[in-house]
């Protein structure tokens, strides 16, 4: 029977030495495989943190589509929530002349900035503050992530704030748009009162001077001159169309006798009176109403000759 050799001294010591190193390795692998996994939480941490800000910003650019002033100071409020050391964190933003603060803002050295560039021109800059010394990162005690979250900030605020001014320069735009228009309106609204008053004036021109000669003219003329006559009467008409439309149906349905006793009519003068003036008797001024009441389709209508006439004079 072979009995088993006993290890030199130096061969056993050996072998401890190596079953030390084992074990020593496997701690620090157990060490870094732990912080690694803390790593990995704690940036897991940060990116949710960095998205629930970018988040923030969004509605905060919604809710305050008009107001830069409570878009600014929101996320001024917002902001030390998102850094690594919420607790010692504070934020400013200068923009133009005011200036925007977290409710524990101090100034401090260990600070982290990035400019709020509108247009392409640097109009405000955000600031994180930290209270506190920390310990040296990326950025002096800031992590690269938390540079890019800063930038993408600085972003955000300018579309918005670029945003508000685009809209307040529309509602600017708009409201001198209908100051225009109202004040286009009234013009033309004075334009037609004064084209009408020159129409009243050409109208009652042509009744009291052109319409009698017409009808002194007419009875005295053969066929041949009142072919004339009639094209001279439809000429004028054409003339002054522009200014007294609303007449021309009234002077294609009326002889001249009949417009000169409308105008008489429409000033209040009683059928007497216009017989006299007109050398006519008073029964042959009625049949003049009557047939200009059957022209102007008043016949059997229970309306005024003298409020139509005046009523039609008031429209044009």
């Amino acid at each position: 029977m072979v009995k088993a050799r006993k290890c030199p001294l130096e061969s056993c010591e050996e072998l401890e030495s190596l079953r030390s190193q084992v074990a020593s390795l496997r701690q620090e692998q157990r060490r870094q495989r732990n912080q690694s996994d803390s790593r990995l939480e704690i940036q897991l941490r940060e990116r949710i943190k960095e998205l629930d800000c970018l988040y923030s910003l969004t509605k905060l650019a919604e809710q305050n589509e008009h107001s830069i002033d409570k878009l600014l100071q929101g996320v001024a409020d917002r902001l030390p929530a998102s850094w690594q050391y919420p607790e010692i964190t504070c934020a400013r933003i200068l923009f133009k002349e005011q200036t925007y603060l977290s409710s524990n803002f101090k100034a401090t050295q260990w600070k982290q900035e990035s400019a709020v560039t509108v247009s392409g021109r640097q109009e405000g800059l955000v600031e994180v503050h930290y209270l506190n010394k920390m310990p040296q990162l990326d950025e002096g005690p800031f992590l690269k992530e938390e540079r890019l979250l800063i930038d993408a900030v600085s972003d955000h605020i300018a579309k918005a704030v670029d945003r508000i001014k685009t809209q307040r320069q529309l509602q600017v735009e708009q409201h001198a748009l209908q100051d225009a228009n109202a004040a286009l309106h009234d013009s033309l609204a004075q334009s037609q009162r004064e084209k009408k008053m020159i129409g009243a004036s050409i109208q009652a021109k042509i009744d009291k001077i052109i319409t009698p000669i017409f009808y002194a003219l007419e009875s005295d003329m053969d066929d041949r001159q009142l072919k004339y006559l009639d094209l001279l009467k439809k000429n004028l008409a054409a003339i002054v169309s522009p200014f007294v439309e609303g007449h021309q149906d009234i002077l294609a349905r009326l002889s001249p006798a009949e417009l000169l006793i409308c105008d008489m009519v429409k000033h209040g003068l009683p059928s007497k009176e216009i017989a006299n003036i007109r050398g006519i008797s008073p029964a042959t001024v009625n049949l003049h109403r009557e047939n200009i009441r059957k022209k102007l389709g008043l016949t059997n209508r229970k309306i005024n000759l003298v409020s139509y006439l005046n009523a039609r004079a008031e429209e044009q």
